[in-house]
């Protein structure tokens, strides 16, 4: 903790979590904004500010845990004010309470992998592709070939083992059974009312009913600190020419750009 932090007043710290997990949610840089929360004194709460349909499957584990100390030191609470799916509804499960707006979509619980296939398209023109590896399934995930049905077991049993843990997480946040979080775990996104009735969130409202909550939770004054990752100069300016890159060749940069596992809702294409 710095000087700074002991000399700053208390307030309640608002963190804006929008866009997939992976491209606009750093994970690591999140985590670490998480923790300086947690160790800041004049922190008093945390309101995250929720719209994402979530993303990598292991970057949305690695904020759910920072967030799950978080809120384990601090009252933090979770504000879905659009999509709050999959790996987003992950990390909100994680905090003392989700508030949603009235028109938000909530859950999608659930875990998704996927590749194209290119091998037709390559014999098309003419191309062949050669491997050469050491282990049987070195290339279990190669995009120029169909899958084995080993490998398909295989893959299949990766997303069941992830799809476990994101269940497990939403039970432990939500103090929810596990078998009644597997049977709202289908993949769906619900109408926030649903979300409500189901005991996936916990009130509705908006942004400023949510910092009202973390305000009474805290005892703290309704002192609002807008809080982002540090990034450094080197972050900014590649990311931004990646993005500039990527637009000149007509690229979306989303989570499924590449093949993975995923804590991914798919109902929208919109993900900057």
């Amino acid at each position: 903790m710095g000087s700074l932090d002991r000399l700053r007043p208390a307030s309640i710290a608002v963190v804006d979590l929008q866009g997939a997990i992976g491209n606009a949610i750093k994970p690591l840089e999140t985590s670490r904004m998480l923790t300086r929360l947690r160790e800041d004194e004049s922190t008093r709460a945390v309101v995250l500010n929720i719209d994402s349909p979530g993303g990598s499957a292991v970057g949305s584990d690695v904020i759910t845990r920072a967030v799950t100390r978080l809120a384990a030191q601090k009252p933090t609470i979770a504000y879905i004010g659009g999509l709050g799916a999959s790996g987003g509804y992950m990390i909100a499960a994680a905090t003392n309470g989700i508030l949603a707006l009235p028109s938000a979509l909530v859950g999608a619980i659930g875990v998704i992998a996927y590749r194209p296939l290119v091998a037709g398209a390559l014999e098309r023109v003419g191309v062949e592709m050669r491997v050469a590896k050491s282990g049987r399934l070195k290339d279990m995930f190669s995009p120029f070939r169909a899958p084995t049905d080993e490998e398909q077991a295989r893959e299949q049993h990766i997303i069941d083992s992830m799809h476990e843990l994101f269940v497990q997480s939403v039970s432990q946040g939500r103090r929810m059974p596990l078998e009644r979080v597997r049977e709202l775990a289908t993949g769906e996104v619900y109408p926030a009312a649903d979300a409500l009735a189901n005991g996936l969130v916990d009130r509705m409202g908006d942004i400023e009913d949510a910092i009202d909550w973390a305000v009474e939770r805290s005892g703290a004054p309704r002192r609002i600190r807008i809080v982002h990752p540090r990034r450094s100069v080197r972050d900014l300016v590649m990311g931004r020419a990646a993005v500039s890159l990527a637009q000149a060749f007509g690229v979306e940069l989303s989570p499924g750009a590449v093949s993975g596992p995923y804590a991914l809702y798919e109902g929208t294409r919109t993900y900057r």
